[in-house]
C-alpha cells in the first residue's frame, strides 16, 4: 500500500519531505541513503537549526537522535509540539537509548515511535512511511474539518484557534503579531445587483487573491464570516503588516472585479483593519482581535478601499 501511495506521489512530482536530526553525521549520510530516492531530504546537526527548517520548511516526518550537544532531543520534540506551526509534524526518535523509562517519556512529550541505533534500513523505511501514510490521513481530516466549503480558506473555528496558539508562540519568543481584518465593500448591494451565485464566485475570487498574496507557511488566510476575512501574520510587525495589506489591495484592483453599484467605483475593492503588538503576559489576543475590528472601522468611515492600523497596548 505504502509503495504505491509514493509511487503516485512521486509520478505527481511530490516528494516527502524528511527532516534528519543527528549531531553525527555519519548518522545522517546513512539515514539519508534510506530516504534519497523518494523522499526530499532535509538534514540538521543541531537542535536550533531543526527548530528553524521545521518552521520554514515544513517537513512531513521528523527523525530525530536525543543526545545532542547544546540542546537535547527531547527539548527539540518539547518545541516542536508547542509550536502551532510544527505541531502535527510526527516526531521519531533514533536512538541508542534503550531504557523502557527513555521511550515512556519520549511518548509522553509528543514522539509517535522509536527506533534503534545502529539502524536497520528496511526498519527505518518501514516505520517512516507507516507513520507519514498516517500523517496523510490526518492532515486530510484536519483539512476537512478547518476549512471553509465556498472559499477553501481556513474557517472561523481555526481561526479561533490558530489565533491563540499564535499569540503565545509571539510571547514566548517576543515577537510580534499582526492581524488584518477586512470586510468587502459595499457587498449586500453586490449580491442584490449580481445574484447571489456571482457573489459567491466573488468571494472564492478573493480568497484565492489572499492566498495568492500570502507566501510565507507561517502567514493565514481565513474567512471569518460572511463577507469577511482575516489574516493572521505571526513575526510580523506594523510595517509587514501595512505591506501585505497593500499589496491585497493592489492584487485586487488590478483583477478588476466589476462592482457596478458601489459608491467608490467600478470594481471590487476591500476595506482593511490592522492591529499589531508584541504579546506581553498581561495582553490578550482578544484586544488583538478588538482592535483590528476597530481598525476595520476607520477604514470604512475614512471612505472605504483604504488601511487603517492600530498598536495594541496592554491597556
Amino acid at each position: 500500500m505504502w509503495k504505491k501511495m509514493l509511487e503516485e506521489l512521486n509520478q505527481q512530482g511530490i516528494k516527502p519531505r524528511v527532516l534528519i536530526v543527528d549531531d553525527q553525521p555519519i548518522n545522517i549520510r546513512l539515514l539519508n541513503d534510506v530516504f534519497t530516492e523518494q523522499f526530499d531530504v532535509l538534514m540538521a546537526t543541531t537542535g536550533e537549526k531543526a527548530l528553524a527548517l521545521a518552521k520554514e520548511q515544513q517537513p512531513d516526518l521528523i527523525l530525530l537522535d536525543i543526545i545532542m550537544p547544546e540542546m537535547d532531543g527531547y527539548e527539540v520534540c518539547r518545541r516542536l509540539k508547542a509550536d502551532p506551526l510544527t505541531e502535527f509534524i510526527p516526531v521519531i526518535f533514533v536512538t541508542a537509548e534503550t531504557e523502557a523509562d527513555v521511550e515512556a517519556y519520549g511518548f509522553e512529550i509528543g514522539a509517535v515511535d522509536f527506533i534503534a541505533k545502529p539502524i536497520n534500513p528496511a526498519v527505518v523505511r518501514a516505520r517512516a512511511i507507516t507513520h507519514l501514510t498516517l500523517k496523510l490521513y490526518m492532515d486530510n481530516m484536519r483539512n476537512i474539518a478547518w476549512l471553509d466549503g465556498l472559499t477553501g480558506l481556513l474557517n472561523r473555528r481555526r481561526f479561533d484557534e490558530l489565533l491563540t496558539k499564535n499569540w503565545l508562540l509571539c510571547r514566548r519568543e517576543q515577537r510580534p503579531i499582526a492581524l488584518l481584518m477586512m470586510d468587502v465593500d459595499f457587498f449586500k448591494r453586490y449580491n442584490d445587483h449580481y445574484g447571489h451565485l456571482a457573489g459567491d464566485d466573488c468571494l472564492r475570487t478573493i480568497a484565492s487573491t489572499l492566498k495568492a498574496t500570502l507566501h510565507r507557511p507561517a502567514d493565514l488566510a481565513f474567512r471569518y464570516g460572511g463577507e469577511e476575512f482575516a489574516c493572521l501574520l505571526p513575526f510580523t510587525d506594523e510595517k509587514g503588516a501595512i505591506f501585505c495589506a497593500n499589496a491585497i489591495l493592489e492584487a485586487l484592483k488590478a483583477l478588476e472585479l466589476p462592482h457596478a453599484t458601489s459608491d467608490i467605483g467600478p470594481f471590487v475593492t476591500l476595506s482593511i483593519g490592522i492591529a499589531w503588538t508584541i504579546p506581553t503576559q498581561a495582553g490578550s489576543w482578544t484586544q488583538l482581535l478588538h482592535d483590528a475590528d476597530t481598525a476595520l472601522y476607520q477604514s470604512k468611515s475614512a471612505g472605504r478601499n483604504r488601511v487603517s492600523s492600530l498598536h495594541t497596548t496592554d491597556g
